[in-house]
C-alpha cells in the first residue's frame, strides 16, 4: 500500500492508518536473519529478566531496597521490548505492515509510560545507593518498604500522567501528510513530522517535556554519585573503595546507555536525524539495553549470581 496523503488544506481526506517501513527495503534473507537474530534477544531478554524479577520477588537473601528496585526496573523491561518487538517480528516475516491509528497512539504510550517511569526508576536507584553508602546507619529507616513501594508507585503515576500529555501534543494536530514512519514502531518524533499544524511548537514542547523528564532525574542521579565519590574519597580502605565502586558501575553503566539513546531520539534536532540513525539508536533502548541490564547488573554482583544459581539449581531438580 503507497503512501495516504492529501492537501492539508482539506480536512476529509486525513491518515487513518500508517505504515511502518522498518526493514521493508532488506532483501528477504536479510529479514529472515534480521527476524533470526531479534526472536534470539528477544527471548533472551524474557527471559534474563523473568529471571530477575522471579529471584528478586522470591529469595529472602534479596530482601532489600536495591533489588525491590532491581526486579521492577526487569518488570519496566519486560514491557518495555513486549510494546514493541513482537510487532517488528511479525512485520519481518509478512508483507503486510500497516497499523491502525488506534494501534499507533496506544503503542506510542505505553511507550511514553514506560520510558519515562524508568528514567525516574533509575534515579531513585542512585539515590538509593547513595543512602545505603553515606548514610549506612540510618538506611533501614529512610528505605523503609513503605518508602520504597510510594517511589515505585510514583515513577508508574508520574509515568502514566506525562504519556497522557505526551500523546495529547502528538496527536492534537490531524495527519494529512505521507504516512510512512521510517521505523520498526511508531517512535513520537517520526510521527509528528507527519502531521499537520505548528510542528515547531509541537517539537518545542517534546523538548521541554525531555528535559524535565531526562535532565531532572540525572540531576538527582549526579548529585548521589557525586557525593557517594566524595565519602569514598575519605575513606583509607582501597578494599572499601574497589566494592562501592563495583555496586555503582552496573547502575551507572545503564544509566549512560539509556540516557543517551533516550536524549538523542527526544532531544536533537530532527534534521541531526535519518533512517539508519532512528533505527540504531530505537533498537539500542528497545532490546539491546534491557537484554543486558539483567547482565550488567548481575555480572559483577555476588548475591544475584547465587540467587540465579540457586533457582536455576531448584528448577534443574524439578
Amino acid at each position: 500500500m503507497r503512501s495516504q496523503t492529501a492537501d492539508p488544506k482539506n480536512s476529509s481526506s486525513t491518515v487513518t492508518e500508517f505504515i511502518l517501513v522498518g526493514f521493508e527495503q532488506s532483501s528477504p534473507s536479510t529479514r529472515a536473519l534480521l527476524f533470526t537474530l531479534f526472536l534470539a534477544l528477544y527471548s533472551l531478554a524474557m527471559a534474563m529478566n523473568g529471571l530477575i524479577i522471579f529471584i528478586t520477588w522470591t529469595d529472602p537473601r534479596l530482601n532489600s531496597p536495591m533489588y525491590f528496585f532491581l526486579g521492577h526496573l526487569s518488570f519496566l523491561d519486560v514491557c518495555f521490548i513486549t510494546t514493541t518487538i513482537p510487532q517488528m517480528l511479525v512485520h519481518l516475516v509478512t508483507k503486510n505492515h500497516t497499523v491502525s491509528f488506534v494501534s499507533c497512539m496506544t503503542q506510542m504510550y505505553l511507550v511514553f509510560l514506560v520510558g519515562v517511569a524508568e528514567c525516574i526508576l533509575l534515579a531513585f536507584m542512585a539515590y538509593d545507593r547513595y543512602v545505603a553508602i553515606c548514610h549506612p546507619l540510618n538506611y533501614a529507616q529512610i528505605m523503609s518498604q513503605k518508602v520504597c513501594v510510594r517511589l515505585v508507585c510514583s515513577s508508574w503515576i508520574f509515568g502514566m500522567v506525562n504519556g497522557i500529555f505526551l500523546e495529547y501534543i502528538s496527536f492534537r494536530n490531524p495527519f494529512c501528510k505521507d504516512n510512512h514512519i521510517e521505523n520498526f514502531f511508531c517512535e513520537a518524533p517520526i510521527v509528528i513530522a507527519l502531521s499537520c499544524g505548528d510542528l515547531k511548537f509541537t517539537m518545542k514542547l517534546i523538548f521541554v517535556d525531555a528535559i524535565v523528564v531526562l535532565l531532572s532525574p540525572m540531576v538527582l542521579i549526579i548529585t548521589s554519585y557525586a557525593r557517594i565519590l566524595a565519602s569514598i574519597l575519605h575513606r583509607a580502605s582501597s578494599s572499601s573503595h574497589r566494592k562501592t565502586f563495583s555496586t555503582c558501575a552496573s547502575h551507572l553503566t545503564v544509566v549512560i546507555f539509556l540516557y543517551t539513546s533516550a536524549m538523542f531520539s527526544y532531544m536533537n534536532p530532527r534534521s541531526t536525524h535519518g533512517p539508519d540513525k532512528d533505527k540504531s539508536f530505537s533498537l539500542l533502548y528497545t532490546i539491546i539495553m534491557p537484554m543486558c541490564n539483567p547482565v550488567i547488573y548481575s555480572f559483577r554482583n555476588k548475591e544475584m549470581k547465587g540467587a540465579m544459581g540457586r533457582a536455576l539449581g531448584r528448577g534443574s531438580l524439578a
